[in-house]
């Protein structure tokens, strides 16, 4: 499965991963129980023994993805299926994003 390491800030706080019933975000332990580290979103809060879990991608980290034009250029270049919303997250949305939270690929050691 696809996974990503979500940041705050450049701070590692979370995974957010493909899961075969949909998508889970889970809070770093260290990162959930610092007080003075910010929630990823309002609707992702703090949580640090319960994973947040949806059957679609979280809506705050499909607000991070480019649209229109820039969407099709982004996915043109980079060959990316304009469907594939966790994809497309995975290889956009580590720079370059609005807002303090960025998401960087996970890649999986296959030896």
């Amino acid at each position: 499965m696809r996974k990503g390491e979500v940041r705050v800030n450049g701070i590692p706080s979370g995974v957010l991963e493909e899961t075969t019933e949909g998508f889970r975000f889970s809070y770093y332990q260290k990162y959930a129980e610092h007080p003075d580290l910010p929630s990823v979103s309002l609707t992702l809060p703090k949580r640090p023994d319960e994973p947040h879990e949806s059957p679609v991608l979280f809506p705050f980290f499909a607000g991070l993805l480019t649209e229109g034009t820039a969407m099709h250029i982004q996915c043109r270049v980079l060959r990316l299926d304009e469907a594939d919303l966790f994809g497309r997250l995975l290889k956009t949305a580590q720079d370059d994003v609005i807002g303090n939270v960025t998401v960087h690929e996970i890649e999986e050691d296959v030896s």
